[in-house]
């Protein structure tokens, strides 16, 4: 009976061992699995940042082209006034009731 128990038990250990052998295999792949998207994440980070840069350089951009845009409007807006009074001039110049 003792030896019979001594080999009992130590079967239990062996497989309690191999059990134990294979938690830590499937740890260490997830060990690994977690590694490698934390590098994703961390790539994905950087490239946020980048975006949030560019973004807003990007929007800089456009304020600026916007403003310019408005300062041209007014210019044309007052060029094509000008270009009216003008015209009303040399109509009044070539009307009949300036002739001698």
């Amino acid at each position: 009976g003792h030896e019979q128990l001594l080999k009992m038990m130590e079967e239990r250990m062996m497989d309690v061992e191999q059990k134990l052998r294979l938690v830590k295999r499937l740890l260490q792949d997830k060990v690994n699995q977690l590694k490698e998207q934390l590098s994703k994440n961390t790539k994905a980070d950087a490239m946020v940042k980048d975006l949030y840069v560019e973004n807003a350089q990007l929007l800089k951009a456009l304020e600026v082209t916007e403003q310019r845009q408005k300062t041209a409007e007014r210019k044309n807006y007052l060029l094509e006034e000008k270009i009216a009074n003008l015209n009303r001039i040399v109509r009044n110049l070539a009307s009949p009731s300036f002739s001698p």
